[in-house]
């Protein structure tokens, strides 16, 4: 019987859209390429969420590779990223109809030291069962680790969980620590379903 029902951040309550980041700041294709390759899909981002680093320092670790006349969008980019974190359309609902409903609602998230500062801004951390961020612990999704130093936190037995991420992988690797999992395509109405 699903009690719990754990939740990832991004794309699953909170939009996370790099493009949204780039459209902002940038004011060129050639700006935006380089800035995405190297800040959101370079190697300081996991560095960030598995906590090696911390938000602070991703500008002055990436932009040796920048262009000089793009720091000035760099550093925009890789300061104020978060601007993109904004809840989806139904998931704050979703949140209050599940605790309502009788479930524990958990977060568990790959996510830089940042999340205690926009996070909040959509529902307060103590609203939550339990928040687990990555970066605190120093691992990432989806190392099976990771689900089970979560459950020994929390002291919840796999089988009563639902894990719910927009990433098969890190479903895959909740299933491996003996939690039920399921992949969300945006449809709150189907957690619900697969925690019956």
């Amino acid at each position: 019987m699903i009690k719990n029902i754990v939740l990832d951040m991004g794309n699953v309550l909170l939009d996370f859209n790099p493009e949204f980041v780039l459209n902002r700041f940038c004011s060129s294709d050639e700006e935006k390429n380089i800035i995405r390759k190297e800040l959101f899909e370079g190697p300081e981002w996991l560095m960030g969420d598995r906590g090696d680093i911390k938000d602070a320092d991703r500008f002055d670790l990436v932009k040796g590779r920048v262009p000089e006349k793009y720091h000035g969008a760099l550093k925009n980019c890789a300061n104020h990223w978060d601007i993109c974190m904004i809840p989806l359309d139904g998931a704050r609902d979703f949140c209050e109809k599940a605790k309502k409903d009788g479930y524990k609602i958990f977060v568990l998230s790959n996510a830089s030291d940042l999340f205690y500062e926009y996070f909040p801004k959509f529902l307060p951390l103590d609203f939550f069962d339990g928040v687990f961020v990555s970066s605190d612990y120093l691992m990432l999704k989806p190392d099976v680790q990771i689900y089970q130093a979560f459950l020994a936190k929390y002291g919840l037995p796999a089988e009563e969980c639902l894990f719910v991420d927009d990433r098969k992988e890190n479903v895959s690797g909740a299933l491996k620590a003996g939690m039920n999992g399921f992949v969300f395509k945006g449809c709150y109405d189907d957690i619900f379903e697969n925690a019956k």
